[in-house]
C-alpha cells in the first residue's frame, strides 16, 4: 500500500518485530489507564457512597499502589 509519499520497505512475514519492551509498556499502561476507568464512577457519587466508598476506594487505590510500585522496582517502567 502507498502510504505518506513513500513506498513502502518489504518486510519479513509476520509484520516486522516489536521488542518486548513495547508489549511490557502497553500492557501496562492498560493495566493502570483500567484503574482511571474506576475511579470516575466512584468521584461523581462520591457525595452518596459516605465512608464505606472512600474506604473501598482506599483499599483499591492502595492494591493499585503497590502494583504500580512493584512494577517500579523490578525495572519495568525503565525503557533500555
Amino acid at each position: 500500500a502507498y502510504e505518506c509519499g513513500i513506498e513502502p520497505t518489504p518486510q519479513p512475514i509476520g509484520g516486522g518485530r516489536f521488542p518486548i519492551k513495547y508489549y511490557l509498556t502497553a500492557m501496562l499502561f492498560i493495566v493502570f489507564d483500567i484503574e482511571i476507568v474506576f475511579l470516575y464512577p466512584w468521584a461523581v457519587s462520591f457525595d452518596q457512597l459516605g465512608l464505606f466508598g472512600v474506604v473501598e476506594m482506599l483499599l483499591f487505590i492502595g492494591t493499585v499502589f503497590i502494583a504500580y510500585a512493584y512494577v517500579w522496582r523490578r525495572g519495568g517502567l525503565e525503557w533500555e
